[in-house]
């Protein structure tokens, strides 16, 4: 099935990991594909642990805009959505987390009709995790889960800085 964790709130990539988790502690086969991101996060470190789970990141290490975006963004993007195809053609994993695939799109980085073919071309027994804010209407309209993650109140806000172990 299609899962989509979307909207402006904090927990999106944590939702989509505590899938993975569950996933893994079944003795599942878990690819994590992180797009627009480069770094050894405390779930990255967490999840490198078992054997089943294979993780590859597709970004650099700062965040990037609609103003910041570059053709090296386009091409790790595409990077990352042919081994997201490989993985998916080969069925070599059994849940696949295509983590912030949707900020991908809402930056135009990739073009909205390959995810809609990526999404077409999985197969039955895998369930595909799609992660971001801003998901196209299109995607939410083919997903079988869809969970919007809204902000109430973050720390952010009162200028507190991202803590390592929370928030990566």
């Amino acid at each position: 099935m299609i899962h989509v964790y979307t909207g402006n709130g904090k927990g999106k990539t944590t939702a989509a990991l505590g899938l993975a988790l569950r996933s893994l502690g079944r003795g599942r086969r878990v690819a994590l594909l992180q797009f627009l991101k480069l770094r050894e996060t405390g779930e990255v470190r967490g999840l490198a642990e078992f054997k089943n789970c294979t993780i590859q990141q597709f970004g650099r290490e700062n965040f990037i805009t609609e103003e910041t975006a570059d053709e090296l963004d386009r091409q790790l993007a595409e990077e990352g959505c042919s081994r997201a195809e490989e993985i998916l053609r080969d069925k070599a994993a059994d849940l696949v987390i295509l983590d912030e695939i949707n900020v991908v799109l809402h930056l135009k980085l990739i073009e909205l009709e390959r995810v809609i073919d990526l999404i077409a071309a999985c197969p039955p027994e895998i369930e595909l995790v799609l992660t971001g804010r801003d998901c196209p209407q299109e995607i939410i309209s083919l997903a079988d889960y869809v969970s919007e993650i809204k902000e109430i109140k973050h720390p952010y806000r009162k200028g507190i800085i991202a803590r390592e172990g929370i928030e990566f």
